[in-house]
């Protein structure tokens, strides 16, 4: 199933490995993924593409958990069509 997510954190150096980590711990992956920083340059926003069989919610509540994200929201989820030939 493929999610699309949007993250509000902290700026920091160390957010993003940190965030790709608890990604790849828990079974996703990732197929895209957008960052930019507010005009402060205190904050961080980020869109994630992720792609798993497994349950969203087995990353998000883990993704809350990370210090310095203050949001994790869902935006869409589909479920991935496979042909048979």
């Amino acid at each position: 199933m493929k999610s699309q997510l949007t993250i509000e954190s902290q700026n920091s150096p160390e957010l993003l490995e940190r965030l790709l980590r608890v990604v790849r711990h828990r079974g996703f992956n990732v197929q895209t993924l957008q960052a930019e920083t507010t005009d402060n340059e205190q904050n961080l926003h980020l869109s994630l593409t992720v792609y798993s069989e497994r349950e969203i919610s087995l990353l998000t509540k883990q993704l809350e958990k990370i210090f310095g994200v203050t949001k994790v929201s869902l935006l869409a989820q589909q479920a991935e069509i496979k042909a048979s030939a």
